[in-house]
């Protein structure tokens, strides 16, 4: 028997978020998906994307490896913009998605699922829903050591790179693979000129929370604001210990971080749970 959802019926004034404010720092691509889960939860999401993810000018690195790909045994995305990025190349290179299945895929959380829809096998997604999980199931391997895995990632510009990537790559060569690291896409800070309205509603204590998905669109807001005051009123909401733990390095102290960081759901379930 199939049964209707009718979330979305329920009165807005009976969901957990209903009336609440909350800025979503994310790039656009993500701010998408997370303003879902806020508004399925009664929640009012106000769109804020403080870095921006945009192909590169320049794809020779990637394209080399994309047209050498047997000398990989793994490629492991850290993120759906890493994904997207390898299918743009496929296609501009005339290869079908099936030639990834040329090596084995890791993937998290629900970005596994973007492979699964093209009809690709990948081969680990792991428990924890980070690099650092992807590491371990690695590590469980006997294969594992000597074998050669490709990492897409960020070009980050304006601001120091964070360190998921760094240290995924010394994680996985701590494991003894060969680790090949080539930019995919890059990070770029926004400038905080667009924003004018948003940051009035938060020096003015009429945003409830404000949202982090990564430590660049940590490093991305603190460009946009002028002192902790300006947000001294705003629930600080992070998607999942990593990104917390970059915040706490950047001077915030998160009221909020998700356990469940495998998908938008899970964090805007977290932001709810705090407000209930």
């Amino acid at each position: 028997m199939l049964y209707a959802d009718t979330t979305l019926l329920a009165p807005s004034e009976q969901q957990p978020l209903f009336g609440r404010r909350v800025v979503v720092t994310a790039p656009r691509n993500y701010a998408l998906r997370f303003a879902e889960s806020l508004l399925a939860r009664g929640g009012l999401p106000v769109l804020m994307p403080t870095i921006e993810t945009a192909l590169l000018p320049d794809y020779a690195e990637l394209d080399s490896c994309l047209l050498r790909r047997e000398r990989f045994d793994w490629i492991a995305f850290t993120s759906r913009n890493g994904i997207e990025a390898l299918l743009h190349r496929c296609d501009q290179l005339g290869l079908p998605a099936a030639a990834l299945s040329d090596c084995r895929l890791a993937a998290i959380g629900r970005d596994a699922e973007r492979l699964v829809s093209l009809g690709l096998r990948v081969d680990l997604v792991p428990g924890e829903p980070s690099p650092r999980g992807i590491v371990a199931e690695l590590a469980t391997l006997t294969a594992t050591p000597g074998q050669s895995i490709l990492v897409p990632a960020p070009a980050v510009e304006g601001t120091p790179e964070p360190d998921v990537i760094p240290n995924f790559v010394a994680d996985l060569q701590a494991i003894g693979m060969r680790v090949t690291r080539v930019p995919a896409y890059h990070t770029r800070l926004l400038d905080r000129a667009r924003y004018t309205a948003e940051l009035d509603l938060i020096r003015r204590g009429l945003i409830d929370a404000i949202a982090f998905s990564s430590a660049a669109e940590v490093a991305g807001f603190l460009g946009m604001v002028d002192t902790p005051d300006d947000y001294r009123r705003c629930v600080i909401s992070c998607f999942g210990p990593y990104t917390a733990a970059n915040a706490r390095r950047m001077g915030f102290e998160p009221a909020v971080v998700a356990k469940d960081f495998s998908s938008f759901d899970g964090f805007a379930d977290a932001i709810a749970a705090y407000f209930r």
